[in-house]
C-alpha cells in the first residue's frame, strides 16, 4: 500500500498542482497588459523575424492554452486570448511557441529526436493507459495469472516508450522558454521589469511537463514490481 501511495498517489498530486499552478498563472498574468500593447501573434512573428524565419504560418485555434508548433506543416497555432491578447501570459506563451520555430529552423537535436518518437508515443498511450485501467483487472477478474502477465509486460514496453518521449520533451519544452524569455527582451518587446510575469507563466507551465514524466515513471515503476512479483510467485 506505502508503495502504491508514493509512485501513484503522490505523481498525482504533483500533477493536480501542476496544473492549479500553470492555471493560476495564466490566469494571472493573462490580466497584465503589455506595456507595449503588441498582440500574441505579432510577438511570435517578431521573434521569428529576428531569426529569420519566414515559412511559418501563424494561425488561431480554438481553446485555451492549445497554442503549439507543428513542424511538419510549419505552422504555428496560438489559442485565441494569446493569438489576439497584448497580456504577459499572451506574449510569454506566444514567444515560447515561438522559440520551438526556432529550434526547428536550427535543427534542435532534442526537438527531432522527439518528433521521430511522437508515432510510437501515439501508439503505445492508449495501449499503456487501456491497460492500467482495464486489462489487469480483467485479468484478475477471470483468474488468469498468464494473462495478467502478458499485459503487464506488454503495459511496462508502452510506459517505457511514453516515459522516454516525455523525457525528452522535457529539454525541448525548457530551452523554448528560455529562448522565449531572451527575444522578448533582446527585441524590446517586453522590459525586464515585466519578465515576472512571463517567467512565472512560463515556469508553471514547464512543471506540467515535469508532472507529466513524473507520474508516468511511477506508473512504470509499479508495473515492474507487479511483475517482479509475479514472476517470484510463478517459481
Amino acid at each position: 500500500m506505502l508503495i502504491w501511495f508514493i509512485l501513484i498517489i503522490v505523481p498525482l498530486l504533483f500533477g493536480l498542482y501542476a496544473q492549479y499552478r500553470v492555471h493560476s498563472a495564466y490566469g494571472k498574468n493573462i490580466q497584465i497588459p503589455s506595456r507595449g500593447h503588441i498582440t500574441g501573434r505579432e510577438a511570435a512573428a517578431a521573434v521569428m523575424e529576428g531569426a529569420g524565419i519566414h515559412d511559418v504560418e501563424i494561425v488561431r485555434v480554438e481553446g485555451q492554452l492549445s497554442d503549439h508548433y507543428d513542424p511538419t506543416n510549419k505552422r504555428l497555432a496560438l489559442s485565441e486570448q494569446n493569438y489576439d491578447g497584448t497580456s504577459l501570459a499572451a506574449l510569454g506563451v506566444s514567444a515560447h511557441e515561438a522559440g520551438h520555430a526556432i529550434q526547428d529552423k536550427e535543427g534542435y537535436a532534442m526537438m527531432n529526436f522527439r518528433q521521430v518518437l511522437v508515432p510510437a508515443a501515439q501508439f503505445a498511450q492508449p495501449i499503456a493507459w487501456g491497460i492500467l485501467s482495464f486489462g489487469i483487472l480483467l485479468a484478475s477478474l477471470l483468474g488468469a495469472k498468464a494473462l495478467g502477465i502478458i499485459m503487464l509486460q506488454i503495459g511496462v514496453v508502452a510506459l517505457t516508450v511514453i516515459a522516454l518521449f516525455q523525457l525528452v520533451t522535457l529539454p525541448v519544452e525548457f530551452d523554448a522558454s528560455r529562448r522565449a524569455k531572451v527575444q522578448l527582451v533582446n527585441l524590446g518587446i517586453l522590459g525586464r521589469d515585466e519578465m515576472e510575469g512571463v517567467n512565472e507563466t512560463l515556469d508553471a507551465a514547464a512543471l506540467t511537463y515535469v508532472a507529466a514524466f513524473v507520474a508516468t515513471l511511477g506508473n512504470l515503476l509499479y508495473l515492474l514490481l507487479m511483475l517482479s512479483g509475479g514472476g517470484r510467485s510463478r517459481d
